[in-house]
């Protein structure tokens, strides 16, 4: 009689064998796999201490520090390019900041078997922030990961600090502009007090040649500071948050006559020159801001207009705004100047030292064409002179009363 034996194949027998009785003992794990697991542990701790940091505090040193001892490694330097500044932990025989910066700068990534380094960028989307090296066994995607860790908590930290810087410049200028109000509306009454003594005095018509000419010095002063204090005020009032400009029709040519004859006295040593595209030129807008934004414009070319020089008013529409433009001769601008001039209390170095102000007029010209959906901008040079230009819309934007 033949004997038949049904042999299995590899894996069906395995099966059997697992089914039937004893299994075979686990074979342990390789290396390769019980190290990733243990970067994968080691990551995921990082993960979550650094979740634990203030964000109020650089983290840098912090991060140096987790890196370090979560990954058991010799020494880690990090490189925060926005604050310029390099975090360590552990042992450099040399300073990391030139090797740091050139990773940063270079963005140059790599591992090297020979001195142990791991060369990391910090990258936010496409952003370089920073960089970093670790010198130990920690190599390949496991550095990369730590690196996105790492970019990532500086980030968060950035973020705060330019909320917290944000949000006290806004309570200090706040309180900047209610300070100034206050003030303002102190000064009103004293002046007009002082001002109608003066007058009084002027019209008893007794006075001396010397005391004549002592009123009037107090009369001018008097006049000074009543347009110093009316700046003040209606800054208060353009930086307040509840201000909505009040849309009317402005005849363009009648506007700014009203401004030239408001500024006689300031325009006495140059001459204007009134230019209108149009006779009937005209736009809806809030008449007392476009008043506020020419009278500052004008008011500058007065002040700063070489003497026996023009300052030209020109006003012109387009297919939906009307542009209005002072132009004078008188001290150039820095191109650098451009924006900031613009900024309260700013004044550029070219004019700084050559006549009084305080740096608020053009910032009252840019929140005036702002409120009503418009912008400011000036060029200036040598030849052509300085021209500061208002470009205001037709009809009105939105959040203007009508």
């Amino acid at each position: 009689m033949m004997n038949f034996r049904r042999v299995l194949p590899a894996g069906r027998r395995r099966e059997t064998l697992a089914q039937g009785g004893a299994s075979a003992p686990a074979a342990p794990p390789a290396p390769a796999v019980a190290q990733s697991q243990l970067d994968a542990e080691r990551l995921c701790r990082l993960i979550h201490e650094t979740t634990k940091l203030d964000p109020h505090r650089k983290p840098g040193h912090q991060l140096a520090f987790l890196v370090r001892s979560i990954f058991q490694v010799e020494s880690v330097a990090i490189f925060d390019a926005d604050l310029h500044e390099v975090y360590q932990s552990g042992e450099w025989f040399d300073d990391p900041q030139n090797m740091l910066q050139n990773i940063s700068t270079f963005e140059t990534v790599s591992d090297d078997p020979e001195t142990g380094l791991s060369r990391r960028v910090l990258h936010m989307g496409l952003l370089s922030i920073g960089a970093l090296v670790i010198r130990g066994e920690t190599r390949g995607q496991i550095a990369t990961a730590i690196a996105s860790v790492v970019a990532i908590t500086f980030d968060r930290y950035h973020s705060f600090a330019n909320e917290s810087r944000t949000e006290i410049a806004r309570q200090t200028e706040q309180l900047r502009t209610t300070v100034l109000d206050s003030l303002a509306h102190a000064y009103k009454t004293p002046l007009t007090v002082i001002r109608a003594a003066s007058e009084g005095l002027s019209a008893r018509g007794s006075l001396s040649l010397e005391q004549a000419e002592l009123v009037a010095q107090i009369e001018e002063q008097t006049a000074l500071l009543n347009r110093l204090t009316t700046s003040l005020l209606r800054t208060a009032r353009l930086q307040a948050s509840e201000m909505i400009p009040h849309a009317e029709k402005v005849e363009v040519a009648s506007l700014v006559e009203d401004v030239v004859a408001s500024l006689r006295d300031q325009l006495a040593k140059v001459s204007v020159r009134v230019e209108i595209a149009r006779d009937d030129l005209s736009l809806r807008c809030d008449r007392g801001l476009l008043v506020a934004l020419l009278t500052q414009y004008v008011d500058n070319a007065a002040k700063y207009g070489a003497p026996g020089t023009a300052a030209t008013i020109h006003a012109e529409d387009g297919d939906s705004e009307v542009i209005f433009s002072v132009h004078s001769k008188g001290p150039v601008i820095p191109p650098a100047d451009f924006e900031r001039i613009f900024d309260r209390y700013y004044r550029s170095s070219a004019s700084s030292n050559k006549a009084p102000g305080t740096g608020i007029g053009l910032s009252i010209a840019k929140r005036a064409a702002q409120a009503q959906g418009g912008h400011v901008w000036v060029t200036s040079d040598l030849q052509k002179g300085t021209t500061f230009y208002a470009s205001l819309p037709i009809t009105p934007q939105g959040g203007i009363r009508t």
